[in-house]
C-alpha cells in the first residue's frame, strides 16, 4: 500500500540531519511515501481488516457506546472503511521505514491527530532550534519543500506515540524521539518525518 519515493530534495536535507550536542547525539529522517498498491503491503492489509471487521462485527456496543468506546480512533470510527485504510497507511509507512520490525499489532490510540499543521511546523522548529540546528529550516527550506512534495495546506498530521515494545528508536541510550506522518489523502501522499536524540 505504500511506495518509498525517490526525492533528490530529501536526500540534501536528509544528510544534513546529524548532529551532536553537549548532551546528546541527534538524528533524523524525511521520507515520502506513495499510498499506492503494493504487492508486500497486501497481506497487512487484510490482516488488518479481518481484525477490526471481527472487531466491529463482535462487539455489543450501542452507536452511542460507539462514540465512548474503541471504535472511535484518531482517524475517525473505525467501522468506516476510510477510517480504517489511514490506520494502515500509517502501519504500512511504518514497516516500510523501519524494515527489522513488525508494526501490525500497534493499536489505533498509539497515534494522534494534530490540532493543525502549523502547530507541528511551529513545534518541529523550536526543537530544531533550541537543539541548535536552524540550517535545516532556514538553509535547506524544509517547509518548502515538503509543500512541494506533499502540499502541506491539505495535509493531515498524525503524530505516533509507542509503547516502548514498539519503539524502533527505544533503543538502550536513547532519551526522545518525535514522530510525524504529513498525509495528503487527494494526493495519495505520505512524508514521514522522525527525530531522535541518544546519549
Amino acid at each position: 500500500m505504500v511506495k518509498f519515493l525517490e526525492e533528490p530534495t530529501l536526500e540534501v536535507i536528509n544528510q544534513a540531519f546529524a548532529w551532536e550536542t553537549a548532551e546528546c547525539v541527534i538524528t533524523g529522517r524525511v521520507e515520502a511515501y506513495s499510498c499506492k498498491s503494493a504487492g508486500a503491503d497486501k497481506k497487512l492489509f487484510k490482516q488488518l481488516e479481518s481484525k477490526y471487521s471481527f472487531d466491529i462485527a463482535s462487539s455489543s456496543f450501542s452507536p452511542e457506546d460507539r462514540q465512548l468506546n474503541n471504535l472511535v480512533s484518531p482517524f475517525g470510527p473505525l467501522d468506516q472503511a476510510a477510517s480504517r485504510k489511514t490506520l494502515f497507511y500509517l502501519l504500512a509507512t511504518l514497516n516500510a521505514a523501519f524494515p527489522d520490525y513488525d508494526f501490525s499489532e500497534v493499536r489505533p490510540e498509539q497515534f494522534s491527530k494534530q490540532i493543525s499543521t502549523q502547530l507541528v511546523i511551529n513545534s518541529v522548529n523550536t526543537t530544531l532550534f533550541n537543539l541548535g540546528n536552524d540550517v535545516i529550516v532556514n538553509r535547506y527550506r524544509l517547509w518548502d519543500v515538503l509543500d512541494m512534495i506533499v502540499e502541506l495546506g491539505d495535509c493531515d498530521v498524525y503524530s505516533f506515540n509507542p509503547d516502548m515494545d514498539d519503539d524502533p528508536m527505544g533503543e538502550e541510550g536513547s532519551i526522545w524521539s518525535l514522530n510525524h506522518f504529513f498525509f495528503n489523502k487527494k494526493l495519495k501522499k505520505i512524508v514521514f518525518f522522525s527525530i531522535r536524540s541518544q546519549r
